[in-house]
């Protein structure tokens, strides 16, 4: 689970900063965005707790906002 985290809180950062999308709401939709994404290329399944994996995730905002200041 942590692997597939990382994964896609990599992802986010990235597109983070490729979109310049740096507040809370644009961290939100990455996450969804990039949820969606793993979905379609068969990494996440309906069987993975998704509503975990994005809790987990939007919870790691104060941490990924303290690296981009």
């Amino acid at each position: 689970m942590e692997n597939i985290l990382d994964e896609i809180l990599q992802l986010v950062k990235k597109k983070m900063h490729e979109q310049g999308g740096y507040d809370y709401n644009a961290y939100k939709q990455f996450i969804d965005e990039t949820i969606n994404y793993f979905i379609e290329k068969g990494k996440l399944t309906d069987d993975d707790n998704l509503d975990f994996i994005k809790s987990r995730l939007i919870n790691m905002w104060s941490s990924v906002n303290n690296k981009i200041k």
